[in-house]
Formats: structure tokens, C-alpha cells, sequence
């Protein structure tokens, strides 16, 4: 819930030749990022070239515009203020010395991971966290939840998880740990409000795919 992450409005700028209306942009959109394809890619099973590869030969893109796109993905990422915003006051909590600790769980690929990682110095604020590509395993999978909470010993009934994916949601409810399907950033505040204080707070870098 930290970075934009708008799948249709990226079809829609960069490739509307092959979306002509908001309809096929929608559909375009669901066909390219809800698919292996990407998915693989996000999981860090395979490379983005593969993902490119795969995607131009399923859908009849070609494949050096896909290039052009997905390449710079880390580049075109920004944050939302709200939450980053939230996120400088949840760590000045932290360091002023409150029982609260704070950390990302993240469906990012690796080649992304380190792009944002070097743009956005916020990053740093977390106590850890972990992102998808690094681990070959992928949100809503049960393994990449169990990795966290063990890597970083978690207590389920002191963690909030945040998400914008009711899956991903879900998945964190069945492992014990308190979640928020925050669908607006603007009323994540607001959300986190009523479980505070707790000694770990969950939150995610990156806004499931909206398409």
C-alpha cells in the first residue's frame, strides 16, 4: 500500500494501439497481469524476458514494446503520500520507543525490489521484510506468510497485516494474524487506527494488480 500500481491506466498510456477503449484496456490488462506469465515473473521463477517472451507470444504484442514498458517498471512505481506518510509516523512510534515494530511483505519482482530500493529511502524505515522474487513464492501462498513471521518471529495475535487484495487478506486471517482490506489508502489510517498499539505491524510495498 505504498507504491501505485494502476495495470489498466498502464495498458491504457502505453499501449493503446492493442486497447483501443477502456473495455479492452480492462481486459488487455487482466490477460497480461493475472496470468503465469507475470506471475512466474513476480514469484521470481522466471526471468522478465521470459515473462516478455511468454506474454508476446500469448497475446500477439510485440515483444520489444513489451520491453519498452515492463523494463522500467521499478522507474514508473511512486509512492502514495498518505501511506508513506502513515508509515513516518507508525517508525517515529518505533523510535521514540513504543513496542511497535514494522515490516513489508511484497509481491515485487527482484529486478523491481532493487530499483525501488535504491529510489525510495523508506525502505529503510521498515525492521525488515521480504519480497516476493526474492523467494520464489508469491502472496496469497501460504509458505511466503509462515517465512515472514518465522524469519522475523512474529506473533500472530500481535500482527496487523495490510493489504488491497481480499486473497491476500484472507490468507493472513488463516495463519491467526489480524489483516485490514484497506481498498482506499486515504482511509487506511483510519483503519490501523483501532489496532494500535500492537508490537508488529505488517504492511505491504505494493497494491495488488487492479484490473
Amino acid at each position: 500500500m505504498l507504491l501505485t500500481w494502476e495495470p489498466v491506466a498502464l495498458v491504457q498510456n502505453q499501449l493503446a494501439p492493442h486497447a483501443p477503449t477502456a473495455e479492452a484496456a480492462h481486459a488487455l490488462a487482466r490477460q497480461m497481469f493475472h496470468h503465469e506469465d507475470w506471475l512466474g515473473f513476480d514469484r521470481g521463477t522466471h526471468s522478465l524476458d521470459d515473462a516478455i517472451g511468454r506474454m508476446a507470444l500469448r497475446l500477439a504484442l510485440p515483444a520489444d514494446r513489451l520491453s519498452e514498458v515492463l523494463a522500467p517498471m521499478g522507474e514508473r512505481l511512486e509512492p502514495i503520500p498518505v501511506t508513506v506518510e502513515l508509515l513516518a509516523s507508525l517508525r517515529a512510534r518505533r523510535d521514540a520507543g513504543e513496542d511497535l515494530r514494522l515490516y513489508y511483505l511484497s509481491n515485487m519482482p527482484s529486478p523491481y525490489a532493487r530499483v525501488l530500493e535504491y529510489r525510495h529511502p523508506f525502505f529503510q524505515w521498515f525492521d525488515g521484510g521480504i519480497f516476493s522474487g526474492d523467494v520464489q513464492m508469491i502472496k496469497p501462498q501460504r509458505e511466503i506468510y509462515e517465512l515472514l513471521a518465522a524469519q522475523y518471529r512474529l506473533a500472530a495475535a500481535d500482527t496487523v497485516f495490510i493489504d488491497d487484495s481480499l486473497a491476500n487478506v484472507l490468507a493472513a486471517r488463516e495463519l491467526g494474524w489480524q489483516a485490514i482490506h484497506c481498498e482506499r489508502p486515504s482511509a487506511l489510517p483510519r483503519q490501523l487506527a483501532g489496532y494500535l498499539p500492537v508490537s508488529s505491524t505488517l504492511s505491504t510495498s505494493k497494491p495488488s494488480v487492479r484490473a
